[in-house]
């Protein structure tokens, strides 16, 4: 695509989605400015699925203003518009933009160093402060939507005016634009919050914003993951701890989270000293490591911990599973030589494979650099980089690098998982650490007998599991593989003279092992069926008069292929259990 850039250059553009949608949210800006001259502009950038404009309008706006703001902005794409570029001094911007009584803009201009060019993009009647690129013309808007409205705070501060946020996306063409809202329409549909609630997993209440309520079903959702992941690690020869949930202040100072991470941390005096709630499990696991001395024969040490952990999210950020105040994080601390460094991060990375491998998610990979806010010398994160460069190497993983999206204390490999209507979630993370061994001060004896301080490894496979959860809802679309659903046969009897027998399969069942509930009002079967088909259960046995005059037989249906005939119960229950051991993905 040819854009246009703020100094007037004309040239082909690689992004063409950027600048595309850029331009769709000028178009938004000035169709709202048509309708609601009233109203204030802040800011409208291009983002990953689209666009948003954000806007100080008296009342906000409604769904219907949604559809007159679209007809409008065909309307601006329709007269074709040429899109130009000017700059103004800072004094000339500033008196423009308050004589039009954008005080945003206003002091966006104010907060821009001195030294930037402050530029202007017009088309038509409308006039917008912004850095670009655009398109030429506005009639580059072919195929979009305003998708919808929310809430948000001026420059993400809770301190200041809450906006009205107006979203919508933009393609090349109509055919893309309908695949991608026909995406949006299944995610809608898979929405975890919905499925979460309808399926009774969880809750979130206003008594405690951020912090959700496992229910019943939930908390056996959530058990089971952490016993597969236990198994594994158990297996992989991790020593499993639990550390506290609040340490002392001076913990947080010496680890470097209090410099670098304090505003994200809840805080409690006790006894006249201020406690920290962790936001992360590390030190805690430093602090066992050190706990007593190690020689270079023990390791690689790995140590486990299902740690819960507490973040001060902002409320504006706040999204059911995925974005909460507290989590369980999968946590592992690998304490080793730098020699062990590439088989260690081989074995890590094989046991990612292994996890996403279970629930069907491809994934891919990326290495992230230092970043701005972080701590240790050039040397260290050099090393620590190049460390993980030549792993990734030797491994054969295709990555991408993230610049400057490391943790403050290394750099990291990250794995952004795929689900089955192709999103992508960042989850698990490998992360190298140079800096809080040596600011422990902690160490092993080599085989010099001389002191030597470790190296160590951070990683996560689930991450946050409340968030891997809320992943795995919208994957499966609440239809969880037999091994993970929380009722995994639902026993349903067609009428009273089959009652009884339904109770002596259940107990069958139960004795087994296996998770079932029973369904024996005086309804319809179908009814039945249909209420167990909306509460996702695997399989139902439909047990009728026949059924409970063999003394054996049941009748199986199942969630996803419908009727299976009819079997003997131990031959039923013999299949599941095979099915349950295997973990089967689907």
């Amino acid at each position: 695509m040819r854009a246009l850039y703020n100094d007037g250059r004309v040239e082909e553009c690689e992004d063409e989605l950027k600048v595309l949608r850029h331009t769709a949210a000028h178009v938004l800006a000035q169709a709202v400015k048509r309708l609601f001259p009233e109203t204030k502009l802040a800011i409208g950038p291009a983002i990953e699925d689209g666009f948003y404009y954000d806007f100080d309008r008296e009342g906000g706006f409604s769904e219907e203003d949604l559809a007159a703001i679209e007809a409008e902005m065909k309307r601006i794409v329709k007269e074709n518009l040429k899109v130009e570029t000017y700059a103004l001094t800072r004094e000339e911007a500033l008196e423009y933009l308050e004589g039009e009584g954008e005080t945003y803009k206003a002091e966006l201009v104010r907060d821009l160093p001195e030294d930037v060019a402050i530029t202007f993009y017009r088309q038509g009647d409308f006039t917008d402060l912004c850095a670009g690129p655009h398109a030429l013309y506005t009639k580059a808007v072919k195929a979009f939507k305003l998708t919808s409205l929310a809430g948000a705070y001026w420059r993400g501060s809770e301190d200041n005016k809450m906006l009205t946020r107006i979203y919508g996306t933009a393609f090349p063409s109509k055919e893309a634009l309908d695949a991608h809202l026909a995406m949006l329409e299944e995610a809608r549909k898979r929405d975890h919050r919905r499925l979460g609630r309808d399926l009774g997993l969880f809750a979130l209440m206003d008594e405690g914003p951020g912090f959700p309520f496992f229910l019943p079903k939930g908390t056996v959702l959530k058990n089971n993951l952490l016993s597969y992941c236990r198994g594994i690690l158990e297996r992989e020869g991790y020593l499993e701890i639990c550390t506290p949930i609040m340490l002392t202040q001076d913990l947080w100072l010496q680890s470097g989270h209090w410099d670098h991470y304090k505003d994200n941390m809840y805080t409690a005096e006790v006894d006249g000293q201020v406690f920290c709630v962790k936001p992360m499990n590390c030190p805690g696991g430093i602090l066992v490591y050190k706990n007593e001395p190690h020689s270079y024969r023990e390791l690689p040490i790995r140590i486990g911990e299902f740690g819960l952990v507490h973040r001060h999210e902002r409320s504006g950020t706040l999204h059911g599973l995925m974005r909460v105040r507290c989590f369980t994080q999968d946590d592992a601390h690998i304490f080793m030589t730098r020699d062990q460094v590439t088989d260690e991060i081989k074995s890590l990375v094989r046991l990612i494979d292994e996890v996403y491998s279970k629930f069907g998610f491809k994934y891919k990979v990326e290495l992230s650099t230092r970043p701005e806010d972080s701590m240790g010398s050039d040397q260290d994160w050099e090393d620590a980089t190049e460390a993980l460069r030549q792993a990734l190497a030797a491994i054969g993983l295709d990555y991408a690098v993230n610049e400057g999206d490391g943790a403050f204390y290394g750099p990291k490999i990250d794995f952004h998982l795929e689900d089955s209507i192709g999103r992508t979630w960042q989850c698990g993370t490998i992360q190298l650490d140079f800096q809080m061994p040596q600011r422990f001060d902690i160490s092993y004896i080599g085989a010099d007998n001389g002191r030597h301080t470790p190296i160590m490894l951070h990683r996560v496979i689930f991450g946050s599991v409340e968030r891997f959860i809320g992943i795995l809802i919208e994957h499966y679309a609440g239809k969880f593989p037999t091994w993970l659903s929380p009722v995994q046969v639902k026993v349903l009897s067609v009428s009273e003279k089959s009652r009884e027998y339904a109770g002596q399969v259940l107990g069958k069942l139960k004795a087994a092992g296996i998770r079932c509930e029973i369904d024996n009002r005086d309804e319809k079967i179908g009814y039945k069926i249909r209420e167990a088909q909306l509460d996702k259960v695997p399989y139902m046995l439909v047990l009728g008069e026949k059924e409970s005059e063999s003394g054996d037989l049941v009748a199986v249906r199942s969630r996803d292929r419908g009727d299976m005939g009819t079997r003997t119960c131990d031959g039923f229950i013999a299949g599941l259990l095979g099915e349950i051991s295997g973990r089967e993905s689907a």
